[in-house]
């Protein structure tokens, strides 16, 4: 009788051991498909977010997204609260909805005001009783206009404003149809180069960023460097001041945890992969010290903050040890430091004199085929600017300085394509 229990309950056992054992193996198997929000099909955001797809497929096979065009910030933060997207690309601006947390700070977004040189327009003021081309309406663009030139004592009823796709108004702008056009816009973009490369139109400086900030707390203070769209004849002739938000990448709170940490350990521990494919990915921080309007996912809490509690606790005896050791040789380790440093500064600038030369070589090219050679070689060194920055060879600081000669150089090689076939390509837009 006792027997005729045993089978049973034994049977049962292992039941449940093997229910328990395919449970755990199908959520380790287990696909997630994703849509991501991003932009128009040739803007920055969507470029970017190809990128991130490709690198999180290549590294997380489990992990599956859908990038999804859109018209910009404010419909990216719709399609989340609905649940029609799982992460987004906005602007820092953006109004933040319920289900919305913070995943990673990217890159910052400049504020771009294109004059027509005949316009008379040299400040954001002059734009009293002119025609303005702003981006389509629900785009980031057009939401950061009104209250920019609203600081300036403009209304909707002081000019004409005429909401167009972005290649329509790169071509009322060409055309002469209207006299400025605004974008926010990541810097380099090859379509605002065409436009300027004209010389029939400029970049206007927006200043006063202090007192924008007192009812626009998410602007900061940014500058356009000199040369940015032209080294030769350089565009803009000097530093240009101007403002800018930054593009955050964002997920719907219900979004599991262990989704959200692999792709933040993807922007941050692969981010050679997605420079490869996207350069502008090299100015992604691992920063959570700014604010970032919305409260970090936890999935992206747990990778800023992995290991902080174990490592204290695990290692409080030797680092107490080490400390009373350190005291006693602080002025060795200052001089240690003091000669890395003069390190990383050599390396940075062996970079940057490397990029000096191919900015020369730049300008004596004559083919096409010199030119790709060329962009090759400034995509070698970006990689190993990189790597060298991920390893502490050079310091943060040093690689800020290089990505703006970089930047420079690559405007330059697509000048000199456009000079060489006596045109210009057709412009990414936003």
């Amino acid at each position: 009788m006792q027997g005729k229990v045993v089978l049973p309950v034994v049977v049962l056992s292992l039941m449940g051991v093997v229910a328990s054992t395919f449970f755990v193996v199908r959520e380790q198997t287990r696909t997630y498909r994703l849509v991501l929000a991003s932009g128009g099909s040739t803007g920055e955001y969507y470029a970017f977010s190809q990128a991130l797809a490709t690198v999180v497929a290549r590294n997380h096979p489990t992990i599956a997204i859908e990038v999804l065009e859109t018209n910009g910030s404010l419909q990216n933060m719709d399609l989340l609260k609905t649940d029609q997207a799982q992460l987004a690309l906005v602007q820092s601006d953006t109004p933040v909805q319920p289900p919305v947390r913070a995943v990673a700070r990217l890159f910052p977004e400049l504020f771009h005001l294109l004059a027509r040189v005949d316009a008379d327009i040299d400040g954001v003021a002059d734009l009293r009783g002119k025609r303005v081309a702003l981006m389509p309406e629900g785009s980031g663009s057009y939401a950061l206009f009104w209250p920019l030139v609203q600081h300036y004592g403009l209304t909707a009823d002081a000019m004409t404003t005429l909401p167009m796709p972005v290649d329509a108004a790169q071509a009322a702008l060409a055309e002469g149809e209207v006299d400025a056009l605004f974008r926010v816009i990541t810097l380099g973009n090859p379509a605002v180069a065409n436009l300027l490369q004209t010389g029939t139109m400029r970049l206007v400086a927006i200043d006063q960023v202090d007192a924008l900030r007192l009812s626009l707390p998410y602007l900061e203070a940014q500058v356009i460097p000199k040369g940015t769209y032209n080294g030769g004849q350089p565009i803009p002739s000097t530093d240009l001041p101007v403002v800018a938000v930054n593009a955050l990448l964002v997920a719907h709170e219900t979004l599991p945890p262990k989704v959200v940490h692999a792709l933040t350990s993807t922007l941050h521990q692969n981010r050679n992969e997605l420079v490869a494919l996207y350069p502008r990915a090299a100015m992604i921080r691992l920063d959570t010290s700014g604010d970032l309007g919305l409260p970090l996912h936890p999935g992206a809490e747990d990778f800023y903050r992995q290991g902080e509690p174990e490592f204290l606790v695990e290692y409080a005896e030797p680092m107490a040890l080490l400390l009373s050791v350190g005291v006693l040789g602080i002025s060795g380790l200052w001089q240690l430091r003091s000669w890395l440093l003069g390190k990383q500064k050599n390396r940075a600038d062996t970079y940057n004199l490397e990029i000096l030369a191919l900015m020369e070589a730049i300008d004596q090219a004559q083919t096409f085929e010199e030119l790709e050679a060329l962009r090759k070689t400034l995509f070698d060194i970006l990689k190993r600017v990189v790597t060298d920055l991920d390893v502490d060879r050079i310091t943060s600081e040093s690689f800020e300085s290089f990505t703006f000669p970089w930047e420079i150089a690559n405007n330059a090689i697509y000048h000199q394509e456009m000079l060489l076939r006596g045109g210009a390509d057709p412009p990414r837009s936003d």
